[in-house]
């Protein structure tokens, strides 16, 4: 008899770092969810292209801030396959506001980036936690080297990263013995989300330095974090509360 195809979900996966999780697993022969908000296109893609690796695929559009659309998206997923392996919760929103602007940030900003960075996370968490339980399954979160460094798009950003931080710890021990529950912290990567915030010509000089003062002179693309994100998920079988930094080594050069 074959053995069924393990599922996993993956939150804000039309694009990015979450579209490479998705194309990462579904690579290993997992089933996968795709979730999105607004991105349709994108997520038809990126299904298409893990359709190609032989495995399932479902789109399923949810807003991770809305307890009842995480119930959905994993009753969804045990709807159409009976399980859940893997969560990887990847969903994020940000503000752009450099640090020294208090004025900037309202509490309503803050409120907005919490409810999916860091709430979101937890209710994905609680939606899927049974299955991941009879699956002796994996949860990773994607933080960030925000988390640590208190910098990045925002204070709101850096802190709802902290903050997701400590949740892994308290789910890795919650969820413990039958599920492991990580983070990967990626420093600044390469994708289509931070492309937008400036003009090309502008962007091309600032990945030629963060290449010229990143000590193994590279940026970090989605897929090295899907990469780090795909072993904790097939690896690391006593690894649990951990949180990987992924960033070129940049945070040496921060001390």
């Amino acid at each position: 008899m074959t053995e069924p195809r393990k599922v996993a979900i993956v939150t804000g996966s039309a694009t990015g770092i979450g579209a490479a999780c998705a194309l990462r697993l579904a690579g290993h022969g997992y089933n996968v969810v795709i979730n999105c908000t607004a991105s349709l296109t994108e997520a038809e893609e990126t299904a298409a292209a893990c359709r190609e690796a032989g495995v399932e695929v479902l789109i399923l559009p949810a807003d991770v801030a809305d307890d009842g659309q995480c119930r959905a998206l994993a009753q969804a997923a045990l709807d159409a396959w009976g399980r859940i392996d893997a969560l990887i919760n990847n969903a994020g929103r940000t503000k752009f506001v450099k640090a020294e602007d208090f004025e900037g940030l309202t509490a309503e900003d803050f409120q907005s980036i919490y409810a999916v960075n860091t709430v979101g996370a937890f209710q994905t968490a609680r939606a899927a936690a049974d299955a991941l339980r009879a699956a002796n399954g994996a949860l990773v979160n994607v933080s960030s080297l925000s988390a640590y460094t208190g910098l990045g798009s925002s204070i709101a950003y850096a802190a709802s990263k902290g903050a997701l931080n400590t949740l892994t710890l308290s789910l890795a021990q919650t969820l413990a013995p039958e599920v492991r529950v990580n983070a990967v912290c990626p420093g600044y990567v390469d994708t289509r989300w931070m492309q937008r915030t400036m003009e090309p010509d502008r962007y091309e000089r600032f990945l030629a330095g963060l290449r010229k003062h990143a000590p193994l002179a590279t940026v970090t693309q989605a897929d090295d974090v899907a990469e780090a994100v795909c072993w904790f998920v097939e690896g690391g079988r006593t690894i649990t509360g951990q949180m990987l930094t992924i960033d070129a080594g940049m945070h040496l050069t921060m001390g």
